[in-house]
């Protein structure tokens, strides 16, 4: 798999499971999507389900994917698997598949993701994806498991950190800002003093650890283990 995320939530198994699968709780912790939805299927049938993510105020992109679950495996442990694809032309991603691993542990479980997709556009969209979106994706995919985090752990609704990471980030932005739009007063003291201050406003943002009660992307392991097998769920799932 291309992307690898891990966290440690310190929580049941069953909360973590129906935060995780259920669509109206999923879409409001994970950043990567505006709306799931599952649609309709037959006894013993895999789960068919309809995804969403508003790019802009006026564009939505869309697509569509199957997943199952295993909930009941020997080891006490659970997985789920899924492949999705867009047809629509404005999005990147033209296909791909994934996992995710619930693995308990003393203290709560180890929750992991392993995923990767076929860009499109050809060439260009594959420099895209490296440069730019491959790197999003995996920061929004942490960023995300840190915020469900603290909704499991903690109780802090994800609309709630959500807003409480927008005021960590105004902050830190100020920080490098004020300082910055000292230079264009007049030449005197503070116009002089505008560039030392703001590279140490620039290295406080940057190093300044994250809030305990607003999701970090930092706090998640994003290099895989030596050995991380895809499940064989995942074998059995057709591209939708």
């Amino acid at each position: 798999m291309g992307l690898y995320i891990e966290t440690r939530v310190r929580a049941d198994l069953e909360t973590l499971w129906e935060r995780t699968q259920e669509p109206g709780r999923h879409q409001r912790w994970d950043l990567r999507f505006t709306e799931i939805s599952y649609l309709p299927r037959a006894e013993g049938e895999p789960q068919h389900f309809r995804y969403a993510t508003r790019v802009l105020p006026f564009l939505v992109v869309a697509g569509t994917g199957v997943s199952a679950g295993e909930r009941h495996r020997a080891g006490g442990d659970r997985v789920s698997a899924l492949r999705f694809a867009s047809p629509h032309p404005l999005s990147l991603l033209a296909e791909g598949s994934g996992y995710w691993r619930y693995v308990p542990t003393p203290d709560g479980v180890r929750f992991l993701t392993g995923y990767d997709y076929r860009p499109r556009w050809g060439r260009a969209g594959r420099l895209a994806d490296r440069l730019l979106f491959r790197p999003l994706m995996g920061w929004a995919t942490a960023w995300s498991f840190d915020r469900l985090r603290l909704w499991c752990e903690r109780g802090i609704a994800p609309e709630r950190s959500r807003d409480r990471w927008l005021l960590e980030l105004a902050a830190r932005i100020l920080l490098v800002a004020v300082p910055w739009l000292a230079t264009a007063l007049p030449l005197g003291l503070v116009s002089l003093a505008a560039v030392p201050l703001t590279i140490l406003g620039l290295a406080a943002a940057v190093l300044a650890p994250p809030s305990s009660r607003a999701p970090a992307a930092r706090r998640c392991l994003r290099t895989p283990p030596a050995r991380h097998p895809e499940p064989r769920l995942l074998a059995t799932l057709e591209q939708p």
